[in-house]
């Protein structure tokens, strides 16, 4: 198996010339070496296509990925190990990512943003294929401004709108130009991107009681439609008389969610039969028999929105074989 690179300036890392079968290990290998430990998996998969390259504007790292599906880890043994400490911004351009910190999740989709602290255990989820924008600060660099770091991570910023914007397309602009600029320059626009995304967790912090009452009610949201997914009743109504709540109420929850609550119902419910499907031990299961267990009551209305959703239908999807990127639209 090739060996696995160290991470510098303008670094590439790409599986392409690597045996299909020594890809996953060459992943996992390369992974470890260059993020200190880091542990990964694909979630089952025989094999995985990935890129990676990587360029620094002064102590910022900026990295562009490409990759089949994949999650990486850093539990606490990893943490003890390694003293070195910096917030990491993961910003999709395809595909969506799920930041666990903090005992929270932030799934953040193309126009969106969430940090995390290597210093402390997490795990980034990435379901489908990606690509993401990968940013590490030194820590040091935020932490001394006073920012309540342990309240902003994992929890999505939104890129479309504010500061947060101003951020992720100086993220953005910063990575594309890196080559044609020299240290100096490079070192300054690490400054600039370090200040913006100050002002953006700024503004995350700042924003009051309730809107951490919105984002506890989305919690709530999430971990009750992760409790009864399989429960065909369960809907907008369910939901609200569930928790006591106004549909209003629900609604503000996911303000910040494009597909809102019965679109983020749905889509859960997708992605729970989509790995059901990619399953080896329910290969025997009929796809009816899988839909029906995640909350679906009718065959046809499932098999349309997970086309709309996958590109193909469940049975075609299926026979692609276990764990194959399709795209999703």
């Amino acid at each position: 198996m090739p060996a696995a690179p160290a991470l510098a300036a303008a670094q590439v890392m790409t599986t392409d010339e690597v045996a299909l079968r020594e890809r996953v290990p060459f992943w996992q290998d390369w992974i470890r070496r260059v993020f200190c430990g880091l542990e990964s998996d694909v979630y089952g998969d025989s094999v995985i296509d990935a890129r990676l390259a990587s360029a620094q504007a002064g102590p910022v790292v900026l990295t562009r990925l490409e990759a089949g599906r994949h999650r990486v880890m850093r539990d606490a043994r990893i943490v003890r190990s390694n003293d070195s400490g910096f917030l990491k911004i993961v910003a999709p351009q395809k595909g969506r990512a799920g930041v666990v910190q903090q005992g929270r999740t932030a799934w953040v989709g193309p126009g969106e943003w969430s940090i995390y602290d290597t210093t402390d255990t997490y795990a980034v989820e990435n379901p489908e294929r990606v690509e993401h924008l990968i940013v590490m600060l030194p820590k040091a660099d935020l932490a001394e401004r006073g920012l309540p770091l342990a309240e902003l991570v994992a929890r999505p910023m939104n890129g479309r709108a504010g500061v947060g914007r101003l951020a992720l397309e100086a993220m953005r602009s910063a990575y594309q130009e890196l080559p044609q600029l020299s240290p100096d320059t490079a070192r300054g626009v690490g400054e600039s991107i370090t200040q913006l995304v100050h002002l953006a967790l700024l503004d995350l912090a700042g924003r009051g009681t309730a809107i951490s009452q919105r984002e506890a009610l989305r919690d709530r949201i999430k971990h009750l439609v992760a409790r009864r997914l399989g429960d065909p009743r369960l809907g907008v109504d369910d939901i609200a008389g569930s928790l006591q709540c106004s549909r209003r109420q629900l609604y503000n929850a996911f303000a910040d969610e494009p597909e809102g609550v019965a679109g983020y119902l749905l889509r859960e419910r997708l992605e729970a039969v989509r790995r059901d499907l990619a399953d080896p031990a329910q290969v025997n299961r009929s796809i009816t028999d899988i839909a029906m267990d995640r909350g679906f009551n009718s065959l046809a209305h499932f098999s349309r929105v997970f086309a709309q959703r996958y590109g193909v239908p469940p049975s075609v999807y299926r026979r692609l074989g276990y764990g194959q990127t399709v795209m999703v639209r």
